[in-house]
């Protein structure tokens, strides 16, 4: 990359021997430069990589198509969905996704013809092709559930409970389909009695709980093929599992400030910071449309005052016990830890709207931020938000035992080390 960068071409004899770079490397030549050379070595390390290891890199392969006039990305994701029909599906999503600019899908994206002939030529080349219609089949009629969903908007929220599980009644759930935002389970059943509707003015968001087996073969499958078929798998521990829908809103930027926050993961462990951040899972699936993992075993810190618990420390000791004991201790531990960290994760983003609503607390002490719609100066016009640089309320120092305490000293120590990290 250096190399292009600096138009030199001493390097040039080597690329058909030398290893193989990373995924940003090589995605990066890719909008670096049109030499047929650096292309094909992109290509090698790109092909060279098993397809899970690319999932985390789907958006931006398929920005990348943008830069792309001799079709050389293009051959390269058609070559690797081949391989893997999860890789395949998840690719499909991501084009179909950026098709549209805006949330209606009204406004065609420049780009939108490309797309779609390359989402026929990767439909076109599955092994199992009824596999992807069964997939994304099932698929849409979960998400068909917010268009059923939208006359009910200003109804009461048991009317539009009941309307949510009738209409998950009336699915069947077929061999080996997955939710887009766990490809390494299967869906077995489905809890017809879960539906949740989410609040919104206009839209029609919904929860809804499966339950999952693991599949046995990670998100890229690993197999060859990619293909599963329910009953073929060995008897795997089951769980139910909550995902949120989403129709007519674009979750891209939560899937890029998603990836961000994951990355933050990586470096914090490759410093040896123990810090927590939890990147849950969201994938755009059509424009202005996703499915968005559920924090297992978690609230939120509004729904914690709907249940007249008026403060973090009260809930603290109601959860784990006094503070002296050991329950407390190591709750308030996990609760710093991953304060710091979301704390700079927050900062370097400028993350704003961080109302109690976006913020979670799981069962083991950690917060966890949620919803990241308004990030770095994105934000409509004229809005307003917080000026803080991170939220820090008065609750959460006395969780950790004050300004004085080892706890907020502890804390501070955090934030710097994630900081210079």
């Amino acid at each position: 990359c250096g190399a292009i960068s600096n138009g030199t071409t001493r390097t040039l004899p080597f690329l058909l021997y030398g290893p193989p770079c990373p995924p940003l490397s090589a995605l990066a030549i890719f909008r670096g430069t049109d030499d047929p050379r650096w292309l094909n070595y992109a290509m090698r390390s790109l092909e060279s990589l098993p397809p899970d290891h690319l999932f985390f890199y789907i958006p931006q392969v398929t920005q990348a198509v943008r830069r792309d006039p001799l079709g050389y990305i293009e051959a390269t994701i058609v070559h690797i969905a081949r391989a893997s029909s999860l890789f395949a599906h998840q690719l499909v999503w991501n084009l179909r996704a950026n098709m549209y600019t805006d949330d209606l899908g009204t406004v065609e994206d420049p780009m939108k013809g490309r797309f779609e002939g390359i989402v026929q030529t990767i439909v076109g080349s599955l092994r199992d092709v009824a596999y992807y219609r069964r997939e994304f089949a099932f698929f849409a009629r979960i998400t068909g559930i917010s268009g059923a969903l939208k006359p009910y908007v200003r109804k009461e929220k048991w009317e539009k409970k009941a309307k949510i599980d009738e209409e998950l009644r009336k699915i069947a759930v077929d061999a080996g389909v997955y939710l887009p935002s766990n490809p390494e389970s299967v869906v077995v059943d489905i809890d017809y009695e879960s539906g949740r509707p989410l609040q919104s003015h206009a839209k029609a968001p919904f929860m809804a709980t499966f339950k999952v087996r693991s599949s046995g073969s990670g998100s890229g499958t690993g197999t060859g093929t990619g293909n599963r078929v329910a009953g073929d798998q060995e008897q795997q521990q089951e769980l139910w599992q909550s995902a949120i829908f989403k129709v007519g809103d674009d979750c891209r930027q939560d899937v890029l400030s998603l990836q961000v926050i994951a990355a933050f993961k990586a470096i914090f462990e490759a410093a040896g910071l123990n810090l927590f951040v939890y990147p849950y899972r969201v994938v755009a699936t059509d424009p202005g449309c996703g499915v968005i993992e559920v924090i297992p075993d978690s609230i939120s810190r509004d729904q914690l005052g709907r249940e007249k618990i008026n403060s973090l420390p009260g809930y603290f000791r109601f959860r784990f016990g006094e503070e002296t004991g050991s329950r407390y201790s190591e709750a308030r531990r996990q609760f710093i830890r991953s304060m710091a960290a979301y704390s700079v994760a927050t900062y370097l983003l400028a993350i704003r709207d961080r109302h109690n609503g976006n913020i979670m607390l799981t069962e083991a002490g950690h917060i966890v931020h949620i919803d990241f719609g308004f990030i770095l100066d994105i934000a409509p016009g004229g809005v307003r938000f917080e000026s803080s640089p991170f939220k820090f309320p008065s609750e959460a120092l006395a969780v950790m035992g004050g300004r004085e305490g080892a706890g907020y000293a502890a804390f501070a120590e955090q934030c710097c080390a994630a900081f210079l990290a």
